[in-house]
């Protein structure tokens, strides 16, 4: 069995490298991640968005042809950092039909993430949070893309897919200092968006990104993450870093800041397979 790690350990459960849309390699990560004093780090690459207009030239995940090079390589990474426990896992993108191609690219992942970045069916939609198309945001307007993103947020929340933890709960904010902050009270969606994660037994993260995206928040808000701490519904924290500077960053503030709201812990996968609840 694992040793229980200590209350307060930094642990960063949400990474990528140069395989998906990152800039560094698992060495590259690991060893900023050691440096930073990470405890636990969790390797969660984009996976299984299909070519065409989500992906055409496999430029931001794991393509099918690359998963055991991208295994061996993050064995290797691993081996070479024995204090460093790490850990295997993907962002697996959630979008119609997706299922057969997560539980088949994913099946060596020890944790899986779920997300929503694209709005609409594998031929035909759009990302929500490319800053270099806003057309989605000018024909739908921020009011509806957010109805929609919830609408399809819960979809992946309610999937029967593994998935460890739902990622960036509220990652439309990222289009709000873009000029397309919504004009509607979003507590009723943030509401669905609670009790889905609670009725399906969910974990969602803490994601430290909006301060290094222009957010000026966490994912989620803090007035989203109050409402999921008093449902009851657990938390894991992470960087989405896409650097490696930014493995780890500003992971002991989000543990203060989840304090704060209510949070007395945090949920962090363990190497042999298993959760645990770390106290803050």
């Amino acid at each position: 069995m694992t040793a229980s790690l200590a209350p307060g350990s930094i642990v960063d459960t949400h990474t990528h490298t140069r395989f998906s849309d990152g800039v560094g390699t698992f060495e590259e990560n690991a060893r900023a991640a050691a440096a930073a004093g990470c405890a636990v780090l969790v390797a969660t690459d984009h996976l299984t968005l299909p070519s065409g207009p989500m992906d055409p030239a496999g430029e931001v995940q794991v393509v099918e042809a690359e998963l055991a090079a991208h295994r061996t390589a993050w064995e290797a990474a691993r081996d070479a950092r024995p204090e460093l426990e790490f850990i295997y896992g993907f962002e697996a993108d959630w979008y119609p039909g997706c299922e057969e191609n997560v539980l088949r690219w994913g099946a060596n992942a020890q944790v899986l993430l779920g997300s929503v970045h694209w709005l609409g069916t594998v031929d035909e939609g759009a990302w929500i949070d490319d800053t270099s198309d806003m057309t989605i945001w000018l024909e739908l307007g921020p009011d509806e893309v957010w109805r929609r993103y919830v609408e399809v947020w819960c979809h992946a929340c309610e999937s029967p897919l593994p998935f460890g933890t739902m990622a960036h709960p509220d990652l439309p904010e990222r289009m709000r200092n873009e000029g397309f902050a919504a004009t509607i009270d979003l507590a009723p969606l943030w509401d669905e968006m609670v009790a889905c994660a609670h009725d399906t037994g969910r974990r969602v993260e803490l994601s430290t990104a909006g301060w290094r995206k222009g957010v000026g928040d966490y994912y989620p808000s803090r007035g989203l993450l109050e409402r999921f701490c008093r449902a009851g519904v657990p938390i894991t924290v992470g960087s989405d870093a896409h650097v490696p500077a930014d493995l780890c960053s500003g992971i002991r503030e989000a543990y203060a800041h989840a304090w704060s709201v209510g949070y007395r812990s945090v949920e962090v996968p363990r190497a042999d397979g298993t959760w645990e609840s770390m106290p803050l």
